[in-house]
């Protein structure tokens, strides 16, 4: 678990007024000096992770931030920072000092946690100087559970570890290929090896099916794309499923016969995390952009650009062939959508393997409340490519969404 990804971690964050214990509170819970502490307000600027096993549950992502009472123009950044944190979070502590009754920045906070629908715990620190009455009463009446703490002193932090690990979200798990698969079945997996590919390994997504698929006792054969025909020849018996990379769906499309299913490790992704069939509804879009609309390509992560990038330089291209407009498109990089989102006519996002499920949801569900469109790489390269529906077919919801939408793209 120590080696678990991030993206794949419980996100839970630490949250309150400047100078009530956060960071104090994080080390003691760490058991290591992570942040930093001081009595000078607003020590914690940018949010702080740090990855730990919390047993019995499992691995998780805990996270520092700033003080939602911070001021100046500065501090309403980090203010912002931080209730975008939340916003992404799956789990919150709220730190509260035993000596103050509740404010109008924790009311605020409450009901950010609760739009957000981030379920928290209340975190009384400095327990050891006792505890105000009225704030007792205040989370009683609120219905919010608290538990008492001294990091001072180091008391409580063992039993609030406890109650956090019962409190965390258990999910039902999404699966990325287990669903689609069972016991000896063989399945075939086309890996590219190219400029993009990362050396001496695979990217997270092939890594993840692979596993997925193992764990459900199936047979698994990688190969490449240029030896994909081979392979398929050399096999006894048909494949039960075929995924590929995204940027070999048109070889693979053409190499495996009409009967095998095929979908790329892109499209699984998209279903794992994001919202596949709100990723099919944002498809009608492509055909509806005009001369000087913006597009917006979303990575998740940053990384060193390759010559013939996929999000950079291949989508762009292949949109605007397709599209044969003068489209305008804007790439970032990073965990934020740009301030001007309302400005983009489509929304074009990775596969999100750097991000939780819980970040993508917010992302897809900041778009839909803006009301741009949105895809992922891999649903908008097959289409471009002609592969959809076929890349579909897997997936019975998505492709009934594609049969709706496509007396609308026509």
């Amino acid at each position: 678990m120590s080696k678990t990804p991030q993206s794949e971690r419980i996100h839970i964050a630490f949250v309150g007024r400047r100078n009530v214990g956060k960071s104090s509170l994080i080390n003691c819970f760490t058991g290591q000096e992570l942040a930093i502490v001081s009595d000078i307000p607003g020590t914690t600027t940018d949010p702080v992770k740090k990855a730990m096993e919390l047993l019995p549950f499992g691995p998780v992502v805990l996270i520092d931030t700033a003080g939602i009472d911070d001021v100046g123009e500065l501090g309403q950044k980090r203010i912002s920072k931080t209730i975008k944190t939340i916003s992404e979070a799956d789990f919150a502590i709220l730190v509260l000092d035993s000596q103050q009754k509740l404010n109008s920045y924790e009311y605020d906070l409450i009901e950010q946690l609760k739009n957000f629908n981030v379920s928290f715990l209340a975190a009384i620190n400095k327990s050891d100087l006792g505890i105000n009455y009225e704030l007792i009463e205040e989370l009683k009446s609120l219905g919010i559970k608290y538990h008492p703490v001294s990091c001072l002193k180091n008391q409580g932090i063992y039993d609030l570890k406890e109650k956090v690990s019962q409190l965390l979200p258990k999910e039902d798990e999404i699966p990325l290929i287990a669903d689609l698969v069972k016991q000896h079945d063989l399945i075939v997996l086309v890996v590219p090896i190219d400029l993009g590919a990362p050396k001496g390994r695979l990217i997270m997504p092939q890594v993840q099916t692979i596993r997925e698929a193992l764990d459900v006792d199936t047979i698994v054969v990688v190969t490449k794309d240029k030896e994909l025909r081979a392979t398929l020849s050399k096999l006894n018996q048909q494949p039960k499923l075929v995924v590929t990379d995204s940027q070999a769906i048109m070889r693979v499309n053409a190499d495996v016969p009409d009967e095998i299913p095929i979908t790329t490790f892109s499209i699984l992704m998209a279903r794992y995390k994001g919202d596949l069939v709100e990723y099919i509804r944002g498809l009608k879009k492509v055909e509806e952009l005009q001369n000087g609309d913006k597009v917006l390509i979303a990575e998740a992560c940053t990384h060193h650009a390759q010559e013939d990038d996929i999000g950079r330089v291949k989508i762009p291209r292949w949109l605007r062939l397709h599209t044969k407009k003068n489209i305008e498109i804007d790439i970032v990089s990073g965990h934020d959508f740009p301030e001007n989102l309302s400005e983009y006519k489509l929304i074009i996002h990775c596969g999100g393997c750097t991000l939780t499920r819980k970040m993508m949801q917010t992302r897809i569900k900041q778009a839909r409340y803006m009301g741009i469109p949105i895809v992922n790489y891999g649903i908008i390269i097959s289409y471009l490519h002609g592969a959809i529906p076929r890349v579909l077919q897997p997936f019975p919801e998505a492709f009934n969404e594609w049969e709706k939408t496509t007396s609308k793209i026509k």
